[in-house]
């Protein structure tokens, strides 16, 4: 009798680590896209039904270095969102006080901002977090000390707040006094930290090409097999692979398997010519989308994207020019995808009502 109650209870535990084990790898890709249960998940199975018809969409953010020159803060950026209806938000975490932050002119947010508060708060303007930028240079030789704590923390933040994805990147340039293979060990450990973080908590880490290493297809490679984990993903830039030398489309199709989040950056031709293969990222487009260089490969990858059945956010990173910029860049980023037959995905419950108007008045007084 006992030999066989053990028995029950350890057939039991094992179904218990099973179902366990599956659901968080099932968890991953929906995560991505900062999916409940039920809603469709960003890297779809390209196998459809043969009674069913076709249907994609995916979502339109922005990064709020959008507004970094015009001095906004964060709440006026969700007002900016609520306004040009754009759902989902990407920005910068700040580890620490920042004045320029404090006094409302940085439209970026500190881990010391409660996240069940600031949530609330961005109900209001039914707008939700995309991916957090936590992108310190994970290369260089502080990366250990100050980069792989920040990213913790960050993740912990991210997944309080109900954020799907956090950003990470190396550096611009060589590291100093590293050699390159011993920059790939250190990076290997510190991104296998990360994960053990990351996965306790169910959020996405992404790669952003930006950097030294990151952008260099085989490193990249790499880099996505630090660890063999569903939440090791690869956050797709445009305009960083291009003004790296790249041809975008090519970097994307390698990768395009491991996308969860994806940046839009068009490049000014006077930009191309002083420092395309000579750079490897910028920070933001200087240009509108569609107005640069750069605009027939970001048609391409939007075209490869649909085709492999992405379903996550386009976060669109273009000075803002407190507005017009950015407003035109999402005007081509909506057309593009209608053109592909791409539906822009909004999620009903995140939108508000009426527009908040405190924060508008707020605005004003600035």
């Amino acid at each position: 009798m006992r030999h066989s109650l053990l028995h029950k209870a350890s057939k039991q535990t094992r179904r218990h680590f099973l179902a366990y084990s599956a659901g968080l790898a099932a968890a991953a890709p929906m995560l991505a896209s900062g999916l409940s249960a039920g809603e469709a998940n960003p890297i779809a199975s390209n196998t459809k039904p043969s009674n069913s018809k076709p249907s994609l969409s995916m979502k339109i953010g922005f990064h709020t270095d959008a507004f970094n020159s015009a001095y906004w803060s964060f709440e006026k950026c969700l007002a900016w969102a609520q306004a040009n209806k754009v759902r989902y938000i990407e920005c910068g975490l700040i580890d620490g006080v920042s004045w320029i932050h404090g006094l409302g002119y940085q439209p970026h947010v500190a881990l010391y901002e409660d996240p069940a508060l600031l949530r609330r708060k961005m109900d209001k303007y039914g707008v939700r977090f995309s991916q957090v930028d936590a992108a310190f240079p994970l290369s260089q030789e502080d990366g250990p000390l100050r980069g792989v704590p920040y990213v913790m923390k960050s993740i912990a933040w991210a997944a309080q707040i109900g954020c799907p994805c956090v950003d990470t990147t190396d550096g611009l340039h060589a590291p100093e006094g590293i050699q390159d293979k011993e920059a790939m060990v250190m990076m290997k450990r510190s991104y296998q930290q990360i994960l053990h973080v990351a996965e306790a908590h169910q959020v996405i880490v992404n790669i952003e090409p930006h950097g030294y290493f990151t952008t260099n297809l085989d490193t990249m490679e790499a880099m996505l097999a630090f660890a063999d984990s569903p939440f090791l993903r690869m956050n797709m830039d445009t305009g960083n692979t291009f003004i790296a030398g790249r041809d975008p489309v090519e970097f994307l199709k390698r990768f395009v398997k491991k996308v969860s989040h994806v940046h839009l950056k068009d490049v000014s031709k006077e930009l191309a010519e002083a420092i395309r293969g000579g750079a490897t990222g910028i920070a933001m487009s200087h240009v509108a989308l569609g107005d640069g260089v750069n605009a027939d490969n970001i048609r391409a990858c939007l075209k490869l994207l649909r085709d492999h059945g992405y379903q996550g956010n386009l976060s669109i990173e273009c000075e803002g020019q407190s507005g017009p910029l950015i407003e035109k860049s999402l005007a081509w980023v909506r057309e593009a995808l209608a053109e592909l037959g791409v539906e822009e995905q909004r999620n009903p419950t995140a939108v508000a009502a009426a527009p908040v108007k405190a924060a508008g008045k707020r605005a004003r007084k600035r």
